[in-house]
């Protein structure tokens, strides 16, 4: 479909300007096409009822004429070769009756035409087209076209008259053609007469035009009075919103209706969100696209200890301690768009630090477009506090539960050495030293095992952070180390890897313990083979996630409670600080580790890892 578009500059600036022109094109081109079609028309009816005319006067000069040239003729007495006077006699016979009818239609020019004596007979008015008689039609004159074809034709442009409108009707008797006659006018007066008619449509059209102007102009005023007490109106709410506008009449009236009443729950709804935002005990700031605070609601001024004139319009990042190295999750939600759920972190404020939980996303407008960015946070120092004492607590009694399971893993085999020891203080027979040695030399290596995965859960390694891409480390390095013993075991590894996983800051090695470890229970829960899926995502946004699902035995529900206690196990060799150690890594990370199982069925072990800091990622690019 076209659309027609006004070139630029030369639509009005203001709204009235626009609607006139509108409304004066909308209206004008109806009025002018209407007059120039009434004129077209006119003008062919003008000549219509002119050709209607001149044929009329033909066909009353045919019907005089009776039989024709010949039977007036008859009458002649003259010499027969003697052809003017042939035409002589036949004019002084038809004469008076020519100028009769050219001088009752005044500017009309009659006459007769014969073709035998191949003459104009008659031509009225004679008194001034009388000389004409007996001259012979020129060659090109259209009247011998309508004596060849016998039928009637009009024609305008210059003849023997000047220039005319001339309508020609064959003379025809017995079937045969012997003349024509014409009725002619000037077409000078056929125009003046279409001139005088299109003067008077062009006054009707001009009053028409002019009186549709002034009633667009006067309807386009009275429409953006409205629209300009409705833009006033409009321009004053974004003041105050309390201030309506004014009432009108009509549709304006319901529109002004509308504004107001949509102006109004536009207070109540801000309201109920003020009283909400300024009643809830969490703290809520707000940033603009630049990084500068627009809002903070009382809480949050209370946990970060400011006062909210000074707060509003300073960039968030001078209300942090300068000397602290600190990645701000709600600037980086706003520049990289990525948004985090309860995230706890430190925020080193000028004069304190604060430990917090916070949930950052991004503002958008009603259009979509980003406008700013939004961090909730509530102050948990206390709850780290009260963390810490139940940790401490939990620590004495597992204290208390490891020297339990020390006791009775230490206990045994030496109460098997000290047997053996005394054995053989009463018998010294070498080959029973032989045989008892190993034995004794097992049950040391045993307690030696023990002791050993003892000190690496009581004093771990602290672990290098450094950038590690997950996918890598699983689908290299840890797969080379259990490919062949997954094989001996009839246990197939499905790898299902994000391949837009982002990276984290772990350590590798540790992390490569923790699969170890998980992989080896999975492969040992499957005594005579199975599946294991590993699996990596991005579930939640800002955190990785590392899935292993089994399809083993599966672990009792009343042993899950106690899966990550030191010296619990299931397995008669087992030692029971795998998986507590696995525990005690994955926490060093800021990380989770759930276990889900179902007897008979398989285990899943999932693990939560913060990814790396956009910053941090940008700095090891660079």
């Amino acid at each position: 479909m076209l659309k027609f578009k006004f070139p630029t500059g030369i639509l009005p600036p203001t709204l009235r300007g626009r609607l006139f022109l509108v409304l004066a094109i909308a209206i004008s081109i109806p009025i002018i096409s209407t007059g120039y079609v009434l004129e077209r028309k006119g003008r062919q009816a003008l000549l219509d009822e002119k050709t209607a005319k001149l044929f009329g006067l033909t066909k009353i000069l045919d019907s005089y004429l009776g039989e024709g040239f010949d039977a007036i003729l008859k009458g002649y007495r003259g010499d027969p070769g003697d052809r003017m006077a042939q035409i002589r006699y036949l004019n002084e016979r038809l004469r008076d009756f020519t100028d009769l009818i050219a001088e009752a239609n005044p500017g009309v020019g009659v006459g007769y035409y014969g073709k035998d004596l191949n003459a104009a007979i008659t031509y009225g008015p004679s008194r001034e087209y009388g000389i004409k008689v007996g001259e012979i039609l020129p060659a090109d004159h259209p009247g011998w076209q309508v004596m060849a074809k016998g039928l009637p034709s009009v024609e305008t442009g210059p003849m023997a008259r000047g220039h005319i409108m001339n309508a020609m009707w064959p003379i025809i008797r017995d079937g045969r053609v012997i003349g024509y006659i014409w009725a002619n006018e000037f077409t000078a007066a056929v125009e003046e007469q279409a001139l005088a008619m299109d003067r008077a449509l062009i006054v009707v059209v001009s009053f028409g035009l002019v009186l549709s102007l002034v009633l667009s102009f006067l309807m386009a005023k009275r429409l953006t009075r409205d629209v300009g007490i409705i833009k006033f109106g409009l321009n004053r709410m974004k003041l105050d919103l309390r201030k309506p506008v004014r009432s009108l009449k009509g549709e304006m009236g319901e529109i002004s209706d509308a504004v107001n009443e949509m102006a109004r729950a536009l207070i109540d709804a801000r309201s109920l969100n003020e009283n909400i935002l300024w009643s809830i005990a969490d703290g809520v700031i707000t940033v603009d696209v630049s990084g500068n605070v627009t809002s903070i609601n009382p809480a949050g001024l209370e946990i970060m200890g400011l006062v909210h004139e000074e707060v509003i319009g300073r960039p968030y990042e001078s209300l942090m301690d300068r000397e602290v190295n600190f990645t701000s999750y709600l600037l980086n939600t706003l520049k990289n768009g990525n948004e985090y759920v309860s995230l706890n972190i430190d925020v080193p404020l000028q004069d304190r630090t604060v430990y917090v939980s916070t949930s950052t996303s991004l503002l958008r407008d009603g259009s979509g477009k980003v406008i700013g960015a939004v961090a909730v946070f509530k102050d948990i120092s206390e709850t780290r506090q009260l963390q810490k004492q139940v940790m401490r607590a939990d620590r004495l009694a597992a204290l208390g539960e490891l020297v339990a399971g020390i006791a009775h893993d230490i206990r045994n085999p030496l109460t098997s050495i000290r047997g053996f020891v005394q054995y053989l203080q009463k018998n010294r027979d070498p080959e029973e030293l032989k045989e008892y040695a190993p034995l004794i030399i097992r049950q040391v290596d045993g307690l030696n095992r023990t002791i050993s995965e003892l000190l690496r859960f009581t004093k771990p390694t602290p672990p290098h952070f450094g950038p590690v891409q997950l996918n890598d480390l699983i689908g290299g390095e840890i797969m080379r180390l259990v490919r062949n013993r997954a094989a001996k075991q009839n246990v197939e590894i499905d790898l299902r890897l994000d391949q837009d996983l982002p990276m984290i800051r772990a350590d590798g090695e540790q992390l490569k313990q923790v699969m170890l470890n998980l992989l080896i229970n999975s492969g040992q829960a499957m005594a005579s083979g199975g599946r294991i899926v590993i699996r990596t995502s991005v579930e939640t946004p800002g955190k990785v996630t590392v899935s292993v699902a089994d399809d083993g035995c599966g672990i009792p529900p009343e042993h899950l409670e106690k899966i990550f206690d030191p010296f619990f196990s299931t397995k008669a060799t087992g030692t029971g600080l795998g998986l507590a150690v696995v525990n005690r890594i994955i926490s060093g990370h800021n990380g989770t580790i759930r276990i889900e199982s179902e007897p008979g069925k398989g285990t899943t072990v999932t693990i939560h890892l913060p990814e790396m800091p956009a910053e941090l990622e940008e700095m090891r690019e660079a």
